[in-house]
């Protein structure tokens, strides 16, 4: 399985409304339920007023187009990771998974996947 490095650092967000979204950005995933408003975006696009904020994240991306039939590759990304005690933060799109490493760990969350033999660029 390949993996793409993303070149860019991230910010998890709380937002209090949806009106706070950089919907120009070029990058970025919202959640909402009817508990919070969650932005994940590069760090220069966090809007001025957040509820929270987490800065510092790296990302990586699994490459390709993932059919919904497929089951636990995210599960094994991340078990290679929570067995070196990598923490993640996990987003979906309808094509991939993103992966959220804190910055401080993304090296080794590399150097952890490519042991296990995931390629990486």
């Amino acid at each position: 399985m390949v993996l793409k490095r993303l070149d860019m650092e991230l910010s998890v967000c709380k937002l209090s409304k949806v009106g706070d979204i950089p919907l120009r950005s070029s990058f970025y995933f919202v959640g909402r339920t009817d508990e919070e408003i969650s932005l994940v975006c590069e760090t220069c696009d966090v809007p001025g007023e957040v509820v929270a904020r987490e800065d510092g994240w790296s990302a990586f991306r699994i490459e390709g187009v993932l059919d919904f039939s497929l089951v636990g590759i995210l599960s094994k990304i991340t078990g290679v990771l929570a067995d070196k005690g990598i923490g993640i933060f996990a987003v979906s799109t309808y094509n991939t998974d993103y992966v959220l490493v804190k910055k401080e760990n993304f090296e080794r969350a590399m150097e952890a996947l490519r042991e296990a033999g995931y390629e990486i660029y």
